[in-house]
């Protein structure tokens, strides 16, 4: 097992920024996901890692030894692409075998080695099929037991699940998650798609323009965004994200809608006289019978049924006219349809509070 550390790196394509300034550590054994949108620098980053693009600036260590100025060949890695890559005139176990063949390992200790993979990813019976007979999420077991046979320091993962059906996806995650663990390899996994992200990773990093945002256990993420883009990215439905003002008595109020803060959280909140952004998860907002004392009066406008849960989008009554536009999740199926009057209730423990020009949470750590 090896560690992986960013300090400082940079790649610039002319006088584009693809990735700036990244300082990032990936434990040993540890699966770490790079997550965020296209274009974002979340692959540019895995194949500088790779050896396949050079940095411009910084520098990047497996363990205690930098690797930016080595050859692919001799980092001592492997790599599962989301199009398998795979020698569609071999069989399985051909392919398996192959990266031994290219270094030289034959015979029986060739042959104990790729049958100790193939038995772990259950592609025995499979040894002597061609992969181009093979299923996706079969070619893609394939190539993660060609990456493993090698038994790499590091395994790199460039959206390995996008070409695959839903059952398939939920299937190979939690095998690729297992495999993982099971021969504790230090892991990195592209990715644009949360779930998988959130399912498989032990740490997600999540980027935006060739910055890092913000790094930490899935649930951290969700619970405390570090910025405004983070709280949006991060979760199915979105945050409800609303523009909001302190007002008296510790209550922080939005065009239609108002809360009141503890005490003990108003120091960090009001530290700064910049204009705020509120953010409440759909599923810390209640959708209750109108004229509910206390809570904000509405009008369904929207109903998404989701099987055991439903998502609600309410327009809230304002003193001028239609107030904020907020999205619920709520146990489903119910009986709220479009042009119900309803009364909605907040989650006052669950508001976060952004500041509206940098972005960032105001509760959250510099």
């Amino acid at each position: 097992m090896s560690s992986i550390s960013f300090v400082s790196v940079s790649k610039r394509y002319g006088e584009v920024d693809a990735v700036k300034a990244f300082d990032l550590s990936c434990a040993p054994g540890e699966m770490l996901a790079l997550l965020g949108p296209s274009g974002c620098g979340k692959s540019t980053t895995l194949k500088m890692a790779a050896g396949i693009e050079s940095v411009s600036s910084g520098e990047i260590y497996f363990g205690e030894r930098p690797v930016s100025r080595l050859t692919p060949g001799a980092r001592n890695i492997a790599m599962v692409f989301e199009d398998y890559a795979l020698y569609p005139r071999m069989t399985v176990w051909e392919n398996v075998a192959f990266p031994l063949k290219v270094r030289g390992i034959t015979g029986q200790p060739a042959a104990q080695r790729i049958g100790e993979v193939l038995q772990l990813l259950g592609l025995r019976q499979m040894a002597e099929q061609d992969v181009s007979g093979l299923s996706g999420g079969a070619q893609q077991r394939v190539a993660i037991g060609r990456a493993l046979v090698r038994d790499p320091e590091v395994i790199l993962f460039d959206e390995p699940l996008s070409h695959l059906d839903a059952d398939q996806k939920v299937q190979l995650r939690a095998e690729i998650k297992r495999l993982q663990k099971l021969r504790q390899v230090t892991s990195i996994l592209v990715t644009h798609d949360q779930t998988e992200a959130i399912a498989m990773a032990d740490r997600v990093a999540v980027m935006n323009h060739g910055v890092l945002q913000q790094v930490g256990a899935p649930q951290d993420l969700y619970e405390r965004p570090a910025n405004l883009f983070v709280a949006n990215f991060i979760g199915e439905p979105p945050m409800n994200l609303m523009k909001a003002a302190f007002a008296e008595g510790g209550r922080v109020a939005g065009d239609g809608w108002g809360a009141t803060l503890a005490p003990s959280r108003l120091g960090a909140l009001r530290a700064s006289d910049s204009a705020i952004v509120a953010g409440l998860r759909p599923e810390h907002i209640a959708v209750r019978p109108a004229g509910t004392a206390g809570d904000a009066p509405g009008t369904v406008i929207y109903r998404e049924p989701r099987g055991d849960a439903d998502v609600l989008t309410v327009v809230l009554v304002s003193p001028t006219g239609e107030g904020a536009r907020l999205v619920a999740e709520i146990a489903g199926p119910s009986s709220w349809r479009a042009g119900d009057k309803v009364s909605v209730g907040i989650d006052e423990a669950r508001l976060l509070i952004f500041d509206a020009t940098s972005g960032r949470n105001r509760e959250a750590l510099p």
